[in-house]
């Protein structure tokens, strides 16, 4: 039962590994979106 193939095809391992680095690029993403709508806030504020 160990053995089973993940509906993904990847091992415990390698799906942890893919998690780890979708999730920093994903915070990579959201940190460089605030920054770029702080910086078109501060030269035009939409509010």
């Amino acid at each position: 039962m160990t053995d089973a193939a993940n509906p993904s095809g990847l091992s415990d391992e390698e799906a942890q590994e893919f998690h780890q680095y979708f999730t920093q690029g994903y915070l990579l993403w959201a940190v460089g979106a605030f920054v770029a709508h702080s910086l078109v806030w501060i030269w035009r504020p939409w509010f």
